[in-house]
């Protein structure tokens, strides 16, 4: 991903030489800020790494939860459905208790 982005490597600042005239800098201070700078690098490609390895690990886990919910709705629905069947017949039960109640005149409290 940000590999397009980056034009420099550590080892390329590493590797670097620049001509030295008779007013350049100090080899040894141009050595130490790069070292410096290549330590820099070094650390902002592992955290690079690090982010892309977490995305991916991220991505993965929401794609299984979204699986994961679409599972558990289909299972509510199913629930649902077969609930209200189960409630019907209990429905049934109970008016076909009371039908018998009034046609046959019984009543639980003369029993």
């Amino acid at each position: 991903m940000y590999q397009n982005k980056i034009t420099l490597t550590p080892q390329d600042i590493l590797d670097k030489d620049f001509k030295i005239d008779t007013r350049g800098y100090r080899l040894k201070e141009v050595d130490q800020f790069l070292d410096i700078v290549i330590n820099d690098y070094e650390q902002f490609q592992t955290l690079l790494k690090e982010s892309e390895k977490e995305k991916e690990e991220l991505l993965e886990e929401i794609m299984n939860l979204k699986q994961e919910n679409r599972n558990l709705k289909m299972s509510i629905e199913i629930a649902k459905s077969g609930d209200a069947k189960e409630v019907t017949n209990v429905d049934v039960m109970r008016r076909l208790s009371q039908l018998e109640k009034i046609v046959y005149g019984k009543d639980e409290d003369d029993e």
